[in-house]
């Protein structure tokens, strides 16, 4: 099927359009691995996972040494995940027509433009649905209401908890929420935030040790269904993650979901489940994420609840969530593309590849890029809802 070209054919033309571009925050805010080029197209790359130590002691005078103090040393596994290509066509025709008017490179700059704003879009949304479903703890009252001042403050305490980096820090959220911190007195009044940049530019800035950002893809994943459920007739300790369940209620959870217990207030992330049908069951199990629960309790069936459906803001540390990403691999023979280049995205720095594939009078351009997004340190996420 032909372009459509007919608008863009009159005698005299002026090139004006300027491409839309989403807000992108998770991807500056993420880590980068350069080693990604090693991994192939679903391959596993694994990064090492040091053990907490408890085996802390008392220093007792002896002429032999302790004993020795082995470790298991855990990994976290990555993978390349996609490889995508993002294409536009056109026939020596349609270049001829296009030259008359508004020039055939200018529109092939914009086609480019579009082409690396979808792929970039994609790998932002990967990585917010990544942080929303890896998140350690969550903190906000109520879903559907854009968070305060005091839910960013409580977000930090969760990091601070779960003893994440003091630096590199970063808020990313969505544009309600940052309507809401714009209209926040205590940050753009210039005698109390001691800073004009918000009330002149704007730009959202530092707030608590967090670099604020905004994101078009930050997620609102559905509430599991989940309801009149209880644990198993157990114990609590703190940091436990595996919940056993007892046969009560309905419906099911997954992860992502954010639960509560009755007697703790503590907002926890669903890492896993294992469920064997469609209701809770004996044997059911719910796994939270690292690091687990927060308030030891005594054995007593405890109700769940499941928060509703909610805007999934993040807080985090850089470390916490990785992003890999490659050109897609070519067979050593190499492929029927004519030419090939890199293209580097000034807004993400992400970099692409464009090739040149010819046909019969004809030629398709493809836009294409590799890329894995994985949660390497839960603990170093909090979800602020919204």
């Amino acid at each position: 099927m032909a372009n459509t070209l007919t608008n863009l054919i009159p005698d005299f033309y002026a090139a004006l359009d300027v491409v839309s571009r989403e807000l992108t925050g998770f991807l500056p805010a993420s880590q980068r691995d350069a080693s990604a080029d090693r991994c192939a197209l679903n391959a596993t790359m694994r990064s090492h996972v040091a053990p907490s130590n408890a085996a802390a002691g008392n220093i007792t005078p002896a002429m032999s040494l302790p004993s020795a103090a082995d470790q298991t040393i855990g990994n976290v596994a990555f993978t390349i995940q996609k490889s995508r290509f993002a294409p536009f066509s056109w026939t020596g025709e349609e270049q001829n027509s296009v030259d008359s008017g508004p020039g055939y490179l200018n529109i092939q700059q914009d086609q480019i433009a579009q082409a690396i704003r979808a792929l970039t879009n994609e790998m932002e949304a990967d990585l917010a649905s990544a942080a929303a479903l890896g998140a350690s703890r969550a903190f906000g009252a109520t879903a559907g209401t854009a968070p305060v001042l005091a839910d960013f403050a409580q977000a930090k305490k969760i990091l601070d908890d779960n003893g994440a980096p003091m630096s590199d820090r970063h808020f990313i959220v969505d544009t309600t929420a940052g309507v809401a911190l714009r209209g926040t007195s205590n940050l753009f009044k210039v005698n109390e935030a001691g800073d004009p940049t918000m009330l002149r530019q704007g730009i959202l800035g530092n707030l608590y040790g967090f670099d604020i950002r905004e994101s078009a893809q930050v997620v609102t994943p559905t509430a599991g269904t989940m309801a009149s459920a209880t644990s198993s007739n157990a114990a609590f300790t703190v940091g436990q993650t595996v919940i056993p369940l007892a046969t009560a209620g309905t419906g099911v959870v997954a992860a992502g979901d954010i639960i509560t217990f009755a007697n703790d207030t503590n907002k926890y992330v669903v890492a896993s489940v294992s469920f064997a049908g469609a209701n809770p069951a004996s044997g059911d199990t719910i796994t939270l994420a690292a690091p687990g629960l927060r308030k030891a309790q005594a054995a007593a069936t405890r109700a769940i609840t499941v928060f509703a459906t909610s805007t999934r803001n993040i807080a985090m540390t850089r470390n916490a969530l990785l992003v890999g990403t490659r050109l897609p691999a070519l067979p050593r023979e190499g492929d029927m593309a004519i030419d090939r280049t890199v293209e580097v995205d000034p807004r993400t720095g992400i970099a692409f590849e464009l090739a040149v594939y010819p046909g019969f009078r004809m030629v398709t351009y493809h836009l294409s890029a590799a890329w894995g997004v994985k949660v390497m340190k839960p603990e170093h996420i909090a979800t602020i809802i919204g």
